[in-house]
């Protein structure tokens, strides 16, 4: 009977350990927000303006004397995620211009240095504890004023004025001193998202994507678990994951889709993340007016979770720390709908319906959730499974329709239902 008991309880605990993994909590999250913002800022034109402009570092540098965010609030930046319904931030701590946004050790190109002199991650890192807010942290591996980065193979930062030889066992011991710096100054990060990989490589929808330098992956990301078990770990090469990799994203694109033209990789089964704009930059652009609409993003979102995936989507604050009204207000409405219809997305998964032009299902073990974007040509739809046919839900407005049982699953009729607002939403229960 003892040993009964102790299997039994070894079962359930084995249970709750699967249901509350790193993995898991990162899929019942679906929402979150990318901040795009440093020295950058200042030029008003992208996070690329050094690139595309092809201003040298020399000249670049200058920018540490003009950065200075005088505005930056971290609970108003916070606030703005979770009033949302962002349930996660992952923040810019150092992107291709080599700027850090912390009183990093081992550079001199940071923030603590700018007018402003303060550690705006630390004030970040409070505020999202207090907030209940996960932190999860973008590193770029790529680097365009370091002269031992690997420049001279890269696709990008030509221009930058480099003539020094690279040396990149230099490079990777540079990026795990700041990776260890991240990880243990600043509490517990929930993810490190990597990107710059892609520098090292052919184009995207190339046939050969192999690396031209060997990036020492297991190296990095093996200091990575050490020092945070729990942190996961994604890499934005635009390739299937790589060994060590906890969760595989995708550029500019839900799932299965490649208008950005970056996306060829298929989904994997690990724990899927859209990263996307909210309007046409990551960084704060000043003539940039093209925003999605309170629809676009609520369809974006929706449209994400219907694949099995999270959405990330980005702000890019103005050189002096606010994020711009156009953003707020946006987020403002979108939180207005995650208070009322977020538990047809949040701690779901994709559901039995492949993901259409017109709309998506998304799932957890008691219900289905139909979500009609638009009524498809037919409006006779099926949903596979097994349903209660008499108890549908239209979640918009309360009422309730029947469906019709056959052997594909349930059939529901649109034709006499309104479509409201970004989506029209059917509650399916399970038997």
């Amino acid at each position: 009977m003892n040993k009964l008991f102790t299997l039994i309880a070894c079962f359930f605990i084995l249970q709750l350990q699967a249901q509350t993994t790193p993995g898991t909590a990162f899929q019942d999250r679906k929402f979150g927000m990318f901040i795009h913002w440093g020295a950058s800022s200042v030029l008003g034109d992208g996070e690329w303006v050094m690139e595309n402009h092809g201003i040298q570092a020399n000249d670049y540098k200058k920018l540490i004397k003009l950065f200075n965010p005088i505005n930056f609030d971290a609970a108003k930046w916070v606030s703005t995620a979770k009033n949302a319904g962002m349930k996660y931030i992952v923040f810019i701590t150092r992107h291709h211009d080599g700027f850090s946004n912390w009183d990093t050790k081992f550079s001199d190109w940071k923030i603590t240095n700018t007018p402003y002199k303060q550690d705006v991650l630390k004030a970040l890192a409070a505020e999202c504890k207090k907030q209940g807010i996960e932190l999860g942290l973008y590193y770029s591996t790529l680097d365009w004023s370091r002269d031992d980065y690997p420049y001279e193979t890269g696709r990008t930062g030509k221009k930058a004025g480099r003539t020094k030889k690279s040396d990149y066992a230099s490079y990777l011991q540079f990026m795990k001193n700041q990776l260890t710096e991240l990880l243990t100054n600043y509490g517990p990060i929930s993810c490190i998202w990597f990107d710059g990989h892609w520098d090292q490589t052919n184009p995207e929808g190339a046939a050969d994507r192999s690396s031209r330098i060997d990036w020492k992956y297991e190296e990095i990301y093996g200091l990575i678990h050490k020092l945070q078990p729990n942190c996961m770990i994604g890499n934005n090469h635009h390739l299937d994951p790589i060994k060590g990799e906890d969760f595989q994203m995708f550029e500019q694109d839900l799932p299965g889709q490649n208008t950005a033209g970056l996306n060829y990789q298929t989904a994997s089964p690990l724990p899927l993340e859209s990263c996307i704009t909210m309007n046409d930059s990551w960084g704060f652009r000043i003539n940039d007016h093209h925003y999605k609409t309170f629809n676009e993003v609520i369809k974006t979102l929706v449209g994400a979770a219907g694949r099995n995936s999270n959405l990330l989507l980005n702000v890019g604050p103005m050189p002096n720390g606010e994020i711009g009204k156009e953003f707020t207000d946006t987020l403002a409405l979108v939180g207005n709908w995650t208070k009322q219809f977020g538990s047809t997305v949040y701690g779901t998964r994709g559901g039995p319906m492949k993901a259409e032009s017109w709309g998506v299902s998304t799932q957890n073990k008691d219900f289905v959730y139909v979500h009609v974007f638009e009524k498809p040509t037919s409006s006779l739809i099926t949903v596979p499974g097994v349903y209660n046919a008499a108890t549908i839900l239209v979640v918009n407005n309360g009422t309730w329709i029947k469906g019709t049982p056959s052997k594909d699953g349930l059939q529901i009729d649109l034709a006499n239902l309104k479509l409201e607002g970004p989506d029209l939403i059917l509650k399916l229960s399970k038997k």
